[in-house]
């Protein structure tokens, strides 16, 4: 498929006012037909091609200035083989060839008031939700500049389920964490568009307006259903068959079971403050 409108058309359902910049910029093009992928060739990326874009990811917004975001690429065979483990729920993450871990990282800015003798006086939530940011930022940087180049990418957001270990295993100090994953490689095959919820459910004005986003979450059901069934259905012992089994189904049964319940208390282990 080529040409933004039809691009926009397939992901959402609708599509933005047409503009001639937009239209007129192959790299957006590119930015909106992006797919993650699962399948990657057996081919190696080069540590210099990912270091180099370790470097462009990183030149991406950070609050101010305060660069709170590390990338650590996991390399050695042993430490990438337990990472898999760890993240066993996602079977296809040992096939990728390369695999980094994205952390948020307040540690240093409070080593920064030690070595000039500041007092740090944010000490609270915030001061956790500055270093999520930062990493989620470097991450989708990253993800921008890595399939810029014809790489494959799929975040993994499942090093959170077993967070102590994952930050174990990377030997973490305190107020360091891991954020995601992210597996990287040569695509083994073109990884189809993901259909989004419609723009007027999700894109607002001046206020936030969620009149009428029921009707849209039920007409994206139906379009998603009919375009791109979901192959298996989760908890069918509990909720049996949904027919059609849609996404907010899919996503309601998702989190009906607890996932991360831990993760505050690993947080609060690692020197935050979440007040």
């Amino acid at each position: 498929m080529s040409g933004l409108r039809e691009i926009l058309a397939l992901r959402y359902g609708d599509q933005p006012a047409d503009d001639p910049l937009l239209a007129s910029s192959p790299e957006i093009e590119r930015m909106a037909a992006r797919s993650s992928v699962r399948r990657f060739a057996d081919r190696p990326v080069d540590m210099g091609l990912i270091q180099g874009l370790c470097a462009v990811a990183l030149a991406a917004p950070t609050k101010s200035d305060l660069q709170q975001r590390d990338v650590v690429i996991v390399q050695d065979t042993a430490v990438r083989a337990r990472l898999d483990e760890l993240v066993s729920g996602q079977a296809w993450v040992a096939g990728a060839p390369a695999f980094l871990v994205f952390c948020g990282n307040n540690r240093r800015q409070r080593q920064l008031h030690d070595w000039r003798q500041r007092p740090f006086v944010n000490d609270h939530l915030d001061a956790f939700v500055n270093a999520v940011g930062d990493a989620a930022i470097a991450l989708a940087a990253f993800v921008t500049a890595a399939e810029a180049v014809g790489l494959g990418t799929c975040p993994v957001s499942a090093v959170r389920n077993r967070a102590e270990e994952v930050s174990a295993l990377l030997r973490l100090p305190d107020h360091v964490f891991p954020f995601a994953g992210l597996a990287l490689g040569w695509p083994a095959e073109k990884a189809a568009i993901s259909l989004r919820l419609p723009l007027g459910a999700t894109v607002h004005v001046d206020t936030f307006d969620e009149s009428g986003v029921e009707q849209q979450v039920q007409a994206y059901d139906t379009r998603r259903a009919a375009a791109q069934p979901y192959a298996s259905q989760r908890r069918k012992d509990t909720f049996g068959a949904g027919d059609p089994y849609t996404w907010s189904e899919d996503k309601a049964r998702q989190y009906s079971l607890p996932e991360r319940a831990d993760f505050g208390a690993f947080v609060k282990r690692k020197g935050f403050r979440l007040d």
